[in-house]
């Protein structure tokens, strides 16, 4: 056998070995996972809610509890976390939202919303059918050049 084989069939072993641990970390973390998403929906409560803001944030810049950010693991400290400011009652509180929807999330207007702990679950309009319009993701250089690339397209076809 010559020296190519013998590093193919390492390499070749080496990626299986891999892909063979990354399904069992996969399993593990989806079962975690699940269990986490129970202890949500078992401590979840409706609460009526004026939202004032919401943008994503870094957990340490968006004005949670301090234990909140020393529980959380290191990686995540930096990671922008989808965050809502609300009035809940008398008080304002920072909360983090799901970021599933964190789109459907109205701005200033109450809210039914079901939160579990400092987490919104899921969010339900109350007042005033017809919902305030947001205003457009300003376009980067590469999206405003594909829309113009696109623009010239549809008005000068290649013949």
């Amino acid at each position: 056998m010559s020296t190519g084989w013998i590093v193919m069939i390492v390499l070749l072993v080496v990626v299986i070995a891999a892909a063979v641990a990354l399904y069992f970390l996969g399993k593990k973390a989806q079962k975690r996972q699940a269990e986490q998403e129970q202890q949500i929906q078992a401590a979840k409560q409706s609460v009526n809610m004026l939202i004032i803001d919401k943008k994503r944030m870094k957990l340490k810049d968006a004005g949670l509890p301090q234990a909140v950010i020393e529980q959380t693991p290191k990686l995540m400290r930096g990671a922008k976390l989808p965050i809502v400011k609300a009035k809940i009652g008398p008080q304002i509180m920072t909360l983090v939202c799901d970021d599933k929807i964190f789109d459907k999330v109205p701005l200033k207007r109450e809210v039914k919303a079901s939160v579990s702990g400092i987490y919104i679950v899921d969010v339900k309009g109350l007042h005033a059918s017809k919902q305030p319009k947001e205003p457009e993701k300003k376009k980067n250089i590469f999206q405003r050049a594909w829309a113009a690339a696109r623009k010239k397209a549809a008005v000068d076809p290649v013949k």
